[in-house]
């Protein structure tokens, strides 16, 4: 009987302790942003090449190019989650237009007036590094842009507004606001993540605040290392799965979508962006 609630009391303070965020070290906080300039250049070469008449498999091949060349390891490439055929086939999700999250590069064309969201994340010398970006292809509708404009403006807000001791759900608060501000909703079934040896860790880092995500609200603390992802969309905030693989989701009204996302880090001061390049 003891043995048993001994058992039982191991098992809970495991469960507690793989849902407590893992504060990263002013060393591991420089490995992480060594992996966060391999994605940084990523995303810069995605920028210069994505263009009309370029396929989505073609700016999977240049990421593909660059991991390696760097000795680093993609992150995305064989992931596995419930609900789809095969695990992920490239180092980049490619979302076109209406196609939120996990797009899988391919044979699909970009064509003048089409956005991308390219996300990139990779592993060096075990620890990770996670960007995304929404480029436009050619010239865009003015509607578009404001899309885009309004989603990094809200990955900015965070930034400027990620202060220890603060609690997540004031900036996420503020996220929401400037996007339901300005006529555009915020994705609920994707949210940001902790990262650090592992791609996501502990805490969910949503871009939007309610009664029930309060129940999970965390505070801003020294080493604590986020992935701050705003996923907005131009109509309803709904999605779902895309085609038969299950990978790539979708708005289901069909309006469309952006996405930015940097790493960051929490310090005694405010913040340090780990994807900037630096």
């Amino acid at each position: 009987m003891m043995r048993g609630l001994v058992d039982s009391q191991k098992e809970s303070d495991a469960r507690v302790a793989r849902s407590m965020p893992i504060l990263k070290s002013p060393r591991e906080i420089e490995l992480m942003r060594a992996a966060g300039r391999i994605v940084h250049k990523v995303l810069g070469a995605l920028r210069e090449t994505a263009a009309p008449g370029v396929t989505t498999g073609e700016l999977g091949r240049v990421a593909d190019e660059i991991i390696t060349s760097h000795g680093a390891e993609a992150l995305f490439k064989g992931v596995r989650t419930q609900g789809v055929k095969f695990p992920f086939p490239s180092a980049i999700c490619a979302s076109v237009n209406d196609e939120v999250v996990h797009g899988i590069p391919g044979d699909r064309v970009l064509r003048e007036g089409d956005i991308v969201s390219v996300d990139c994340g990779v592993r060096l010398r075990g620890y990770c590094g996670d960007s995304a970006t929404t480029l436009a292809i050619g010239r865009i509708r003015p509607e578009i842009q404001r899309l885009l404009d309004v989603t990094s403006e809200a990955l900015d807000i965070a930034i400027r507004e990620m202060k220890p001791g603060r609690m997540w759900s004031e900036i996420a608060g503020r996220m929401q606001a400037t996007v339901q501000g300005a006529g555009f909703t915020v994705v609920r079934e994707f949210v940001g993540h902790g990262i650090g040896q592992d791609m996501h860790e502990e805490p969910k880092v949503p871009n939007y605040t309610d009664r029930k995500q309060l129940k999970s609200d965390f505070r801003l603390d020294p080493g604590l290392v986020l992935a701050v992802e705003p996923m907005v969309n131009q109509g309803s905030a709904q999605v779902k799965s895309g085609d038969w693989t299950g990978w790539p989701q979708v708005t289901k009204d069909g309006r469309w979508s952006a996405h930015f996302e940097h790493t960051v880090a929490v310090t005694k001061t405010g913040v340090d962006v780990l994807t900037d390049g630096r």
